[in-house]
């Protein structure tokens, strides 16, 4: 058999391999970090990891198969090793690549919902008081701030 054909074999298996391992890894332990970022929404979070789940399928099982060709054929074993770490070192690559860029993506998200969070006041409004009752200042009525008026 030709060790080319090996090589394509053994990179795809692995390849897929590994893709699927560290989805399924990356979607089991995510899920609690999403659910943070989305401000405890358990349906949007388990659907956001579900949507990251398969935008990471498709980009890395994309890449695997564009990277699958070889130029030169594999004359021995030694060839075949040294393909194989090549394709298979360049396919961890991206895998961590991308992990790393959906965290920091992610993170990002989960900062700015805490600084929303923290501007929130601390205790929800009661109640408008619209024009003539304290409301907008100008024609409507007096200010908010206006001085109470005294009445004999």
């Amino acid at each position: 058999m030709d060790l080319t054909v090996v090589a394509y074999v053994v990179y795809l298996l692995v390849s897929v391999g590994l893709t699927i391992w560290v989805a399924r890894t990356l979607s089991r332990n995510g899920r609690v970090f999403l659910a943070d970022v989305l401000q405890g929404n358990e349906k949007l979070a388990d659907a956001v990891n579900h949507l990251l789940v398969v935008g990471f399928y498709l980009v890395n099982f994309g890449f695997v198969a564009l990277y699958l060709s070889q130029d030169e054929a594999v004359p021995d074993a030694r060839g075949l090793f040294e393909a194989l770490s090549v394709k298979l070192g360049v396919v961890l690559l991206v895998l961590g690549v991308l992990h790393l860029a959906n965290v920091y993506v992610l993170n990002k998200i989960r900062r700015r919902g805490v600084m929303e969070r923290r501007q929130v006041p601390p205790v929800p409004p009661q109640g408008w008081m619209g024009p003539g009752k304290g409301g907008p200042t100008g024609p409507q009525g007096p200010g908010p701030w206006a001085t109470p008026a005294t009445g004999a």
